[in-house]
């Protein structure tokens, strides 16, 4: 299946984007003059915190659903392959012990139909549409938490830009605007709590896009290849019929 190939470059690709996203942060918060990163993220308020968190857990939930959501962790090609020939000739013990060595997801819907299969096929349509959302469940989690940690991470930034403005504005209350040294300190905690909460929000909600659309494809596949086992039961009950009035 040539969805597999594309599922390792698209998960590739996101490794890449991630790891460029974050080497473009560490290259932004190193100042020609030689401050490192420790000392930039001191500069941006209370709010990196939070920040440093979202990017942790957003990185952590990406990397987790990339792995769950290739292709041979969902659907199999030599699992296909093999339960087909066993359900086209009607072996269906055959074709739940190939389902049981497998713990996949398309496995397991086949499965739910595969134990129905001495029932009408109303009952197997059920079976299966209920093992095919719980799987859609389990295949979406956590993603929308990624989506989640890309909205808060911008607005911790916008946040960080709030408080890095009061804190200038009570400077120049309290001190004058002659002191400039402590109205810089304020505006640079805005801008660099901005520029993390952007530099951690962005890459996130590509990832959320960009994985949210391969579960969707994953989906659709699912979808097809169980439509097409309720086809391939229906016909061979039909034939049976047909042979049994002849």
């Amino acid at each position: 299946m040539a969805v597999g190939g594309n599922g390792r470059g698209k998960f590739l690709f996101g490794l890449l984007f991630f790891s460029g996203a974050a080497d473009a942060f560490a290259a932004g918060l190193i100042s020609p003059d030689g401050f490192w990163i420790a000392g930039l993220f001191r500069k941006g308020g209370p709010m990196m915190w939070p920040i440093l968190m979202c990017s942790i857990f957003s990185l952590a939930i990406a990397v987790e659903r990339a792995m769950q959501l290739r292709s041979k962790k969902v659907i199999h090609p030599d699992f296909l392959k093999d339960v087909k020939a066993h359900w086209l000739r009607g072996d269906y013990d055959k074709a739940l012990k190939v389902c049981r060595s497998h713990d996949i997801a398309i496995s397991r819907i086949v499965r739910a139909g595969l134990l129905r299969s001495d029932m009408g096929i109303l009952e197997i349509e059920r079976a299966i549409e209920g093992a095919g959302a719980h799987e859609t469940t389990v295949l979406t989690s956590n993603l929308r938490w990624l989506g989640a940690l890309a909205n808060i991470a911008t607005l911790l930034g916008l946040l960080g830009t709030v408080t890095g403005m009061i804190r200038s504005f009570n400077v120049i209350a309290s001190a004058g605007p002659g002191n400039l040294s402590l109205v810089a300190n304020g505006i640079a905690e805005a801008l660099i709590a901005t520029a993390a909460g952007l530099t951690v929000g962005i890459p996130t909600f590509a990832a959320y896009h960009f994985l949210r659309g391969k579960a969707d494809r994953l989906v659709i596949l699912m979808e097809e290849i169980s439509i097409g086992f309720v086809e391939d039961i229906a016909a061979r009950k039909n034939a049976k019929k047909d042979e049994s009035k002849d």
